[in-house]
């Protein structure tokens, strides 16, 4: 069976079996910074398993893509040389949230693997925790699993936790085997570490909850997680012992050994490059740039580790890209995503390569040098860390040519390095960030502000300073909770209202609101008499600045719109602010936006702003919305019903912010900056509505006064302003003629006055009119001129001092220029230097130069 045939083997299996077949997360988990990538099937599923969330199923299915390459789950030092070793996976898993468990999982998996995919009984190998009885039972009284086949093993490797505390259970694995001619013997016996017993299936049992002292409380609602490795079942079903040798690594080796000239199919290097471009193509795909922190860097490290295999192999020039079709061909079907962001990803990874080309060349030079003078077997931990520091190697990349020249790398040695540097930056930084207030508070704030600008509340509680207190009077910070509220709480990327809560003479300035869970922030001071717990008071958002910020707000979703179009769908939003002064946009991009596209992309938001569609907003659930072709934000983790907001066919997005009614009311829109914030990062930022118009006005008004200057009609000023710079270069050209006539003249003059000091012509002359390359070409004549010659020659313009010394090369062993110039700069409050033979220099104090020349024949003749 091919790897396609057997992943739609395993759907639909299990859909027969009652189970909602769901396609695979993102390998960037939504809103888990406990993961720096997808790392098994059931992270999708984490918070349904620990009762956060619940789904209108409970039984799921699903191929799910995986990447082990950082963190605690970090296979890449061991890809390319292990058969089994991947950064890039598929797991097939089956699970039950509180459905069926032990009885039911079991015989899933044996009637799928015997049944389904027809494999020998007598050829698989089970194993479950030695203290487990009812899955043993299971397995010897009901499946009829053979007990030579059959072993009980310990907790390290048969019983699972989500973490130290929370939900647990026991296993049970399946293992194949591989036959008598492969070393290594069945699990749980000494030699288990061969390769003979590979395992591919594992069944985990969520039965307990941990608590802090270890008690095991059984859970009310026992769940199934499996986990089947694709790549392992297919080196099986193709009757291959190596991961290598199966249909989706053989055809991307081909391609590697095509790029590369290596002919040899089972060269490591070929193997780590076909594994690596599976890792970052997906990487990429799910939004991830190469960077130098967290996920991006992680990118960065194997795109790197790629790029040195195939230099290993002879290929100096950018190749990894080209592996990305093959890939898609490959894989394209089952992850259409992948073949969405092709394009994409192969410029990533081409732009990539260029810059570390020269990068890896300097490097690998660098790192060659000191292997060939080294006495001992351990790279130093300082070298490793000047190797990362100075050329971009990541250390495994050190480690990985260190291991191929049977050496290692002092790693501790290493971060020892690291964690200096980190205490520098510390250092360095003058950021001090604080975190934001939070309060004990058990309730919930009623959101009514999508329909109202104002309402009356009631006051739940009070916080000052985070302690609860019952009222506040005139000049106490605080802060309020509402039992429902107009003002909008901080949130994806848009602002907190500002406002009031009044009754009668009692008031309260709202500065600032933040959600915390279900609760609304009013941040603030009392302004005027007493606010008290329980009040009833009128909550009155700042209308105009509420406008504004939703002008900005629509536009960042018509700017995001227009991104995609002209610079493509690899755009994604990775952050945004939203005020009623401004609106910044931060999204992924790999390079500066030209001014042609820039200008395409503000007239694409002004021309969506003209057709003046109505904005819609409609609560559905995540699937309809998806169907819809609603843009989901990169990272954000959305619940089952989510509110989608719609400008026309133009622009579909998730959101929860406030937005104008009709897409005309934001006005014109005005792109006021581009910029780089980090690799792969670009920002924009944008004003709308009256901003924009002042924008207009403002540069109307410089037209005009361009137009003044140069006596033009504002509509020929352009011709105008050309004619006139045209003019300037000429008169400039006839400038330099005649200063340099000027200087010739001035040279030959200045020739004369030189005097005979200490065995040379000595010349300290101030010259009219000249500018500092005329002082060098004077300086330069006048030494062949005088040779042997001491000059120093000067020139004032306004308040600046320039100066050029020279000395005849035959007498420099006696006169520097350097020296000479210093001398002279630092009377005239300057300094400079140069060559022994030629030094410039400049000053800020001319009425200090006559002087300072008068001194240059005593600085001559103490020579």
């Amino acid at each position: 069976m091919t790897s396609a045939e057997i992943r739609k083997a395993f759907i639909d299996f299990f859909v027969k079996k009652q189970h909602t077949a769901i396609h695979s997360s993102p390998v960037v988990p939504a809103n888990d910074p406990t993961l720096l990538f997808t790392n098994a099937g059931m992270v999708q599923f984490k918070d349904t398993f620990l009762g956060l969330e619940k789904r209108d199923y409970n039984r799921a299915t699903t191929v799910q893509r995986c990447i082990r390459a950082g963190g605690k789950h970090n296979d890449l030092e061991n890809v390319g040389y292990t058969a089994r070793h991947h950064t890039f996976f598929e797991m097939l898993g089956n699970f039950s949230f509180g459905d069926y468990f032990k009885h039911e999982a079991i015989a899933f998996a044996w009637e799928f693997l015997t049944k389904e995919l027809k494999l020998p009984e007598e050829k698989l190998w089970v194993t479950v925790f030695e203290e487990d009885k009812e899955a043993e039972d299971i397995w010897l009284k009901d499946v009829g699993v053979s007990a030579e086949r059959f072993s009980r093993c310990g907790a390290k490797d048969n019983f699972w936790s989500m973490g130290d505390t929370g939900p647990c259970g026991p296993c049970t694995e399946i293992f194949y085997d591989h036959g008598a001619d492969v070393a290594g013997g069945p699990p749980g016996s000494p030699d288990e570490d061969g390769d003979r017993y590979i395992e591919i299936w594992n069944l985990v049992f969520m039965q307990f909850d941990r608590s802090a002292d270890g008690t095991l409380t059984p859970l009310p609602k026992p769940s199934v997680d499996t986990g089947m490795g694709l790549e392992r079942l297919a080196a099986v079903m193709q009757g291959v012992h190596n991961n290598y040798d199966i249909d989706l690594f053989q055809a991307l080796v081909k391609k590697a050994s095509e790029l590369t000239g290596e002919k040899d199919l089972t060269n490591s290097s070929l193997r780590v490059i076909s594994d690596h471009i599976r890792s970052c193509s997906f990487i990429i795909a799910d939004g991830v740039m190469p960077s130098n922190e967290g996920r991006g860097y992680v990118l960065r490290r194997i795109i790197r580790r790629a790029i040195r295999h195939g230099y290993k192999l002879g290929q100096s020039q950018p190749f990894f890209h080209q592996l990305v079709g093959t890939l898609v061909e490959q894989m394209g079907a089952a992850y259409p995503e992948l073949k969405a962001e092709q394009a994409n990803v192969e410029r990533v990874l081409k732009l990539e390569e260029e810059r570390f080309a020269e990068t890896l060349e300097n490097g690998m030079k660098l790192l060659e040098e000191y292997i060939a003078g080294m006495t001992g077997t351990v790279i130093e931990g300082e070298m490793a860390f000047k190797l990362y520091d100075t050329y971009g190697f990541p250390v495994d990349l050190t480690a990985d040519v260190a291991r191929e020249r049977g050496l290692s790398v002092d790693e501790a040695g290493f971060e020892k390095a690291m964690e200096a540097q980190r205490e520098r930056a510390r250092s360095a930084s003058s950021f001090a960030g604080t975190a934001q207030s939070r309060v004990d508070f058990e309730g919930e704030t009623q959101f009514i502000g999508y329909m109202n600008d104002e309402a009356d509340a009631k006051i739940l509680a009070i916080f000052v300073d985070g302690q609860s207190v019952q009222s506040i009077t005139e000049g106490e910070a605080a802060i309020i909770i509402l039992d429902q509220t107009p003002f909008y709480a901080e949130s994806g990327g848009q602002v907190g209202d500002s406002g009031s809560l009044t009754e009668g003479m009692h008031s309260f300035h709202v500065d600032d609101v933040h959600k915390q869970g279900k609760l609304f922030l009013h941040h603030g001071k009392a302004t005027t008499g007493t606010i008290v717990v329980g009040q009833t008071i009128h909550a009155k958002i700042n209308i105009q600045d509420r406008r504004a910020s939703e002008k900005n707000h629509s536009a960042t979703h018509l700017l995001h719109a227009a991104l995609r179009n002209v610079l493509g769908t690899h755009v994604q939003q990775k952050g945004s602010l939203v005020s009623p002064d401004r609106l910044r946009f931060d999204f992924s991009h790999f390079e500066p936006i030209s001014a042609a596209d820039l200008r395409k992309i503000e007239q694409m938001v002004n021309e969506n702003i003209m057709l003046n569609n109505p904005v819609g907003t409609n609560e559905m659930d995540i699937e309809s919305a998806k169907a819809m072709g609603a843009m989901a934000l990169f990272g954000e983790k959305y619940g089952d019903i989510v509110r989608v907001v719609d400008m026309g066919d133009f622009s579909v997005e998730l959101c929860g912010g406030t937005h104008v009614k009709s897409v005309g009311e934001i006005g014109p829109f005005r792109i006021v900056s581009e910029s780089g914030i980090a690799s792969g990062v670009r920002r924009i930022e944008a004003a709308t509505g009256e901003k924009a118009w002042a924008m207009i006005y403002e540069d109307e008004a410089r037209l005009e006064q361009i137009a003044q200057t140069v006596k033009s009609d504002k509509n020929l000023v352009a011709d105008k302003v050309n004619q006139v710079m045209a003019d300037y270069r000429t008169l400039e050209k006839e400038l330099k003629q005649l200063q340099a006539k000027m200087a010739a003249s001035q040279g030959a003059d200045l020739a004369g006055s030189a005097k005979e000091v200490n065995g040379v012509k000595m010349l300290a002359a101030k010259m009219e009119g000249a500018d500092s390359n005329t002082l060098r070409e004077t300086l330069d004549k006048l030494k062949d001129k005088l040779e042997p010659a001491v000059i120093i020659l000067a020139a004032v313009e306004g308040d600046k001092v320039s100066l050029a010394a020279g000395v005849s090369k035959s007498v420099t062993d006696r006169f520097k220029a350097g020296e000479l110039v210093n001398h002279v700069a630092l009377q005239v409050g300057g300094k400079g230097g140069g060559r022994p033979d030629m030094a410039m220099a400049g000053g800020k104090d001319p009425s200090k130069l006559d002087e300072a020349l008068a001194s240059v024949e005593a600085w001559v003749s103490s020579k």
